[in-house]
C-alpha cells in the first residue's frame, strides 16, 4: 500500500477531513522534494512505441510530472480547506463553503477520487 494511502482508523467528518488533507499535503511535499527528472540524472525510460512523436510526448511527460503533480495538489488543498465540515447551530454539519449537508458534494468526490 503507498505511503499516501492508509486504511482510516477514526471516526467522523473532522477526521475523514482531516486525513484527506493529510494526505494531500503529503502528496504535495514528495512532488516538491522529489529531483526534476532528466534525462542524463535519471535516464530515459524504455520507448513502449516505435513513433517518435509518442516518444517525445513521454520524455515531456516525465520532464513536467513533478510540477504538474504539485500543482494538482496544491487545488486539491485549496479545495479541502474550502470545502471542510463545520458544526451547526442545531448539531449538523454542513459544508463552509457549499453550506450543503456533509459531507458536500464536493468533498464526497475527492475522497472517492484520493483514496
Amino acid at each position: 500500500m503507498p505511503p499516501f494511502t492508509r486504511p482510516a482508523s477514526g471516526r467522523g467528518p473532522l477526521f475523514e477531513h482531516a486525513r484527506l488533507l493529510q494526505c494531500v499535503l503529503c502528496i504535495r511535499e514528495r512532488s516538491t522534494r522529489a529531483a526534476p527528472w532528466e534525462p542524463d540524472t535519471v535516464g530515459i525510460p524504455a520507448a513502449r512505441s516505435p513513433s517518435a512523436l509518442a516518444r517525445i510526448n513521454d520524455v515531456a511527460f516525465y520532464a513536467n510530472a513533478r510540477e504538474e503533480v504539485s500543482s494538482l495538489a496544491d487545488v486539491c488543498v485549496d479545495l479541502l480547506h474550502l470545502h471542510a465540515p463545520d458544526a451547526g447551530e442545531h448539531g449538523e454539519c454542513r459544508c463552509r463553503g457549499c453550506l450543503l449537508t456533509w459531507p458536500c458534494p464536493t468533498f464526497a468526490r475527492i475522497r472517492r477520487l484520493i483514496p
